[in-house]
């Protein structure tokens, strides 16, 4: 039985994606087990770019099958036009290929109503978020009020559809003041690809369960990053899910069992869209080096929301606390080309609080991020390009000792790293006594 979990290790937007691409290549079912739409993961393919939000990266292999957990939620019109995208691609997309959880609860036009009313009524304390219904749909799912993927399975479903925005409306007009939706329209739209995935909904718990006995093999695909879990990220400024390791199973529901591997993806540097704290955060030209113009897709520019992403040193303290809250047994760093050409290059070490008390490690969690400074490491820099290069042999010296450091600060050995946006783009780290 082999399971493999892949998590963010920072805020998201590591670059899973290529990741799980790479890895996909050698197991045989590939799944994820939370958020919704507002996740998005990017994987470049000779000159094709796909940008995907629900669907697992790995169903670009023809030979994978592809699992959303009940740890998830849908909006189904996102769901079908990725499906339709992909197919486009010339990739096969059925009820064979892609399967969802029953248990995993839908995100309607209500959801997406609220979330733009209530981020309006936050003012000057908005979170940031995308805009995509993620919080009221899981509100709905804890307040046990929610609809799942299994009623689009029952004969009333319109009539609980209905009703469901109907209450919404209230909500909007009575608590926020906010213009109601259209139930009609909304109907007309949504219904109709609520109901275009009934083929495709099973028990996906009991579908891996089969699976795994059968010996196949499990790659488990986080969305977002650790930074941004639920409870163990910087609250409030959070996603509205289990984003760790350690809720992968829960979310695609399984038993406790042994993961082979739990990998963290992290960038060679730090990134992070919308609000919230950032101690190694960079502005003005430091901040364009590292951020890129958006030219190109290996830009930092979000990909669900095209907003540009906030950019700053590694912050190897965060990157600690995500080696300890996932049980992480590997790292794979991405964009180390992005680095080339600086004379040095920072990783925050610790944390002075308040100009006084010194942290290695957070007394409170990266809430409590807000009266923290960054106490750097500078390292030299290379200025030799990176992209080209396939063997650690071939790195620049100064690129070996940087990897190197990074392994010592976060206290896990780092297995891969990128140098480009293509799958080929990867150079394998050996152990550090066998380098």
């Amino acid at each position: 039985m082999t399971i493999i979990i892949v998590v963010g290790a920072q805020w998201g937007d590591e670059g899973k994606g290529r990741v799980v691409d790479l890895l996909s290549e050698e197991v045989e079912v590939v799944a994820r087990y939370n958020g919704g739409d507002n996740a998005g993961h990017t994987v470049t393919l000779n000159d094709q770019t796909f940008k995907l939000h629900l669907i697992p990266s790995g169903i670009i292999h023809p030979h994978t099958l592809a699992m959303l957990g009940n740890g998830v939620v849908i909006n189904p019109l996102a769901l079908l036009s990725e499906m339709q995208t992909l197919r486009s691609a010339g990739l096969v997309i059925n009820e064979q290929r892609l399967r969802l959880s029953y248990a995993a609860h839908l995100i309607t036009p209500a959801h997406r109503a609220l979330d733009a009313a209530q981020e309006a009524a936050r003012g000057n304390c908005s979170i940031g978020t995308t805009g995509r219904g993620i919080g009221p749909a899981y509100t709905d799912r804890a307040a046990r009020q929610g609809l799942r993927l299994g009623d689009i399975l029952k004969n009333d479903f319109e009539q609980r559809l209905q009703q469901h925005l109907q209450a919404a409306n209230h909500t909007l007009q009575a608590l926020y003041g906010a213009a109601h939706l259209d139930i009609h329209q909304a109907m007309a739209d949504y219904l109709p690809a609520a109901l275009a995935l009934r083929p495709y909904i099973g028990d996906v718990g009991q579908e891996l369960h089969n699976l795994l006995r059968s010996g196949k093999r499990l790659l488990i695909e986080g969305a977002q990053g650790c930074l941004l879990d639920l409870d163990l990220g910087s609250y409030p400024y959070v996603t509205s899910s289990c984003t760790t390791a350690a809720g992968a199973l829960a979310g695609l529901g399984l038993g406790l069992q042994p993961a082979e591997r739990v990998i963290g993806v992290t960038k060679a540097f730090q990134t992070r869209v919308g609000a919230g704290p950032f101690p190694t955060e960079v502005f003005g030209a430091e901040a364009e080096r590292l951020r890129g113009s958006g030219a190109n897709p290996w830009d930092e520019f979000g990909t669900t929301t095209g907003r540009a992403r906030r950019v700053g040193w590694l912050d190897g303290v965060l990157l600690r606390y995500a080696v300890r809250i996932n049980g992480l047994t590997e790292l794979i760093l991405t964009k180390l080309d992005i680095l080339s050409g600086l004379e040095t290059v920072r990783i925050a070490t610790s944390y002075v609080e308040n100009l006084t008390a010194r942290h290695e490690t957070l007394p409170l969690g990266p809430s409590n991020l807000s009266n923290v400074a960054p106490i750097y490491e500078e390292v030299p820099g290379w200025s030799e390009p990176l992209g080209a290069l396939r063997h650690w042999q071939d790195l620049p010296q100064a690129a070996q000792h940087f990897i190197r450091r990074i392994e010592t600060i976060a206290g896990c050995p780092v297995r891969q790293v990128s140098v480009g946006p293509e799958r080929s783009q990867i150079i394998d780290v050996p152990n550090a006594n066998e380098a």
